[in-house]
């Protein structure tokens, strides 16, 4: 390990990540680009204006449009910590759309699978979003999408998989 990617290791096993796991494993490897990441993953997980239950809904939902297990592992118990409902965990595990959410929830499911699905967000879709989060909201969501599609991506196409012994959550 270098200099640089030992300060990096360093840094987010000592911050809230409390460790270097899933895509940092790959990241640490380019340790520029792993700074940067490392600091808008943390603003996008911590300080944005969505509570966890939202931004662990985008994350959710962009980790299963990707099938990406490690992603889906790491989050799953972090949405259910902050507040989203087991059903919604579960449809949203399943490829179904969850019944009954919130007309945030609502918002978020349908502004991420337009993005994901088409890669534009129609008139009526966009107009829920900014009525539920406004134009900060808009940006940050997509912040947390385009993010962990990354995180999404780098896991699995370095085959960062769920721990041994873990069951794939995503079939």
């Amino acid at each position: 390990m270098t200099d640089a990617q030992r300060k990096l290791h360093e840094k987010i096993a000592s911050g809230p990540r409390g460790g270097v796991r899933g895509p940092f494993l790959a990241w640490l490897k380019s340790p520029a680009y792993l700074e940067k990441l490392e600091e808008t993953g943390r603003y996008l997980r911590y300080d944005t204006l969505f509570e966890p239950r939202l931004s662990e809904f985008a994350i959710l939902i962009t980790a299963r449009f990707w099938n990406s297990q490690y992603e889906w592992y790491a989050h799953e118990p972090l949405a259910r910590k902050g507040g989203l409902s087991p059903e919604i965990i579960k449809a949203v595990q399943e490829n179904r759309r969850p019944a009954d959410m919130a007309a945030d929830e609502e918002a978020v499911y349908e502004f991420c699978i337009a993005l994901h699905k088409n890669h534009f967000v129609g008139d009526d879709v966009y107009q829920h979003a900014f009525e539920q989060f406004g134009e900060r909201g808009l940006v940050e969501l997509i912040g947390l999408i385009g993010h962990y599609t990354t995180v999404s991506m780098t896991l699995n196409a370095f085959e960062l998989q769920v721990p041994e012994g873990v069951e794939p959550p995503l079939k």
